[in-house]
């Protein structure tokens, strides 16, 4: 059975009850989730019902909270087993499907998450696993390199989750997740959320689920965002370069993503961006994690500009509020050209997609516009004023504190430290991130030799911290 909609849900008859939308809604409220979005309206009575699902949306439509509260709703909290699990293509999508679910766990006491993903220090996750979580969230190459060690057993499992199941096998996961699933136990819950149906994600429903039900989320017209798209013209590659930096100048995006097809291409354009004085970092599936990691919470801080990225590693990125995408390289196809501008013009903000456009791109050009069914007007930079050749700075800086969560460190304690004992007007303060041994915060510019000298000479809950500024 099929169940279709489109983006904004506003007829309640499609819930399997009002009473069941009442109660979601009550409780969620407090946690800033006001309306039911699409695919929670179609897929969680279902879930509920203890359907198999599989969810065809696409990323930013609310999935995580669909499937976060289903796999919520089955936990027994007394029993300290893993009884979920999440899988998901990239470290930077497991460790945001983490937060959503310690976010939504706050309705429950004791609700235990650890994250399994490569690039986290291995021995750290096997000391986490000696003490066994509720649920696991992970990269399905780490995930059966646990298994493999006889260090995670999945014989409690009730619910697993492959989210972003069409991306896992494009990166190659088919084989580990066939793996994973056969360790798991068969009475369970499966639930599939994927932005595409190609064969393979068919192939894995008819081998695993029992009986899935399907909700398509369909796109909205009406909900398309606010984007203003443009396409610029370059001679040649070489002159590719010349483009962008006048449209950097021109438009001075605070925080724009430069798309690259390849990572050989990302490491070359950061160079070169930084030889000219820009703030950027890239990330690409060459990077170490703690390399990734940095790259990520700086740009998210809004301490580095511009992110240089090839689409896999941008894959599942959440940023909510991004003035403008560039894409230095067209895609080769429609589906993943929209993916990349669909990242600004978010929240109700009107986003800007510029786009840099060589002889040599004239297919991929016309598989954009085919798929626009509108022919692109190509531009020329020639036409556009530059008031300096100067690359604006970021506002803010990003510190890191030698102090986490394994202090029992919580953003209050940061925020309470900077702005009441050393005095920082509040409005300075920006996004603050605890990790498991590491803390982040980002300050502003004119404000941030202040927090320094605090954090030398201060503590946070009668702890010593050393402090580090990631420029």
């Amino acid at each position: 059975m099929t169940y279709t909609t489109s983006n904004t849900i506003t007829d309640e008859r499609s819930f399997a009850s009002l009473a069941l939308r009442e109660e979601l809604l009550n409780n969620l409220g407090f946690l800033g989730y006001e309306q039911m979005m699409s695919v929670q309206a179609l897929s969680l009575p279902l879930m509920l019902q203890e359907h198999d699902v599989i969810a065809q949306a696409k990323t930013g439509s609310g999935k995580t909270a669909a499937f976060g509260l289903a796999l919520l709703n089955r936990l027994n909290i007394q029993n300290y087993v893993v009884q979920a699990l999440v899988l998901c293509p990239t470290r930077e999508l497991a460790e945001q499907v983490c937060q959503a679910l310690r976010k939504l766990a706050r309705l429950l006491p004791n609700v235990k998450v650890l994250n399994l993903s490569g690039g986290i220090p291995i021995k750290v996750q096997l000391d986490s696993l000696k003490h066994s979580p509720h649920i696991i969230v992970g990269t399905p190459g780490r995930v059966q390199k646990h298994l493999d060690k006889g260090s995670l057993s999945l014989s409690t499992l009730q619910t697993l989750v492959l989210d972003e199941a069409d991306r896992m096998l494009d990166m190659g996961f088919f084989d580990a997740i066939s793996g994973i699933i056969k360790a798991c136990p068969k009475p369970r819950l499966t639930l599939l959320f994927s932005a595409t149906f190609p064969a393979e994600i068919k192939a894995l429903s008819r081998q695993f689920m029992q009986h899935p039900k399907t909700v398509i989320v369909e796109e909205d017209n009406s909900a398309v965002p606010d984007i203003e798209q443009i396409f610029y013209q370059a001679k040649n590659r070489a002159n590719k370069y010349a483009v962008l930096k006048t449209l950097l100048l021109h438009y001075k995006p605070t925080s724009t993503i430069i798309f690259c097809n390849t990572k050989e291409q990302t490491n070359q354009l950061l160079d070169t961006l930084l030889d000219d004085g820009f703030s950027a970092t890239a990330l690409n599936g060459d990077m170490e994690q703690v390399e990734r990691d940095m790259a990520m919470i700086r740009f998210k801080n809004q301490s580095c500009a511009i992110l240089v990225a090839t689409d896999v590693a941008a894959r599942g990125l959440d940023i909510k509020e991004l003035p403008a995408v560039i894409n230095y390289d067209l895609a080769f196809e429609h589906d993943v050209h929209i993916h990349r501008i669909g990242r600004t013009g978010r929240a109700g903000s009107k986003g800007l997609a510029l786009n840099i456009v060589t002889p040599a791109d004239v297919n991929r050009l016309t598989a954009i516009e085919d798929g626009l069914q509108e022919t692109a007007s190509l531009r020329n930079v020639a036409s556009l004023p530059i008031s300096d050749d100067v690359a604006p700075a970021p506002s803010m800086v990003t510190l890191r504190l030698n102090i986490g969560r394994k202090e029992k460190i919580r953003p209050g304690d940061i925020l309470g430290a900077l702005s009441k004992d050393a005095g920082l007007p509040g409005d300075s303060i920006g996004k603050i991130d605890i990790g498991a041994l590491y803390s982040y915060v980002a300050v502003h510019q004119d404000q941030v030799d202040d927090a320094v000298k605090y954090f030398r000479n201060g503590k946070i809950k009668n702890c010593k911290v050393t402090v580090k500024r990631l420029d």
